[in-house]
């Protein structure tokens, strides 16, 4: 369970596996924040294609990332997303923000 990261050149790669939840949240923010400050890239991708389960704590952990990369100048990129996961963040309405990919189609609320 947890986060490995991946710097390659302005690009940060986070490979999130387990869950996501109150209890793993807080370490994967700490460990994706501190490579990020660290490199500012210009895009930090989430790889969600190891994650089995995600709760709330997985939404705020989104959308900390997305403040985080807006502040730093970046751009936020969710990829891997299995299906059940992506029916949690639509409801939530980050799929508004144009910054999930799955299977090579990026969900962007600029072209519906």
């Amino acid at each position: 369970m947890g986060v490995k990261l991946v710097s390659q050149g302005e690009e940060v790669i986070a490979f999130i596996n387990g869950d996501i939840d109150h209890h793993s949240a807080s370490d994967i923010r700490k460990e994706i924040d501190a490579i990020t400050e660290e490199k500012w890239p210009q895009l930090l991708k989430l790889d969600f294609s190891s994650v089995q389960f995600m709760d709330s704590s997985g939404i705020g952990l989104i959308m900390g990332r997305y403040k985080l990369m807006q502040r730093l100048g970046g751009k936020l990129l969710i990829v891997n997303i299995p299906s059940h996961i992506i029916r949690l963040i639509k409801l939530s309405g980050l799929s508004e923000l144009g910054i999930i990919k799955r299977e090579d189609e990026t969900i962007d609320a600029t072209h519906k």
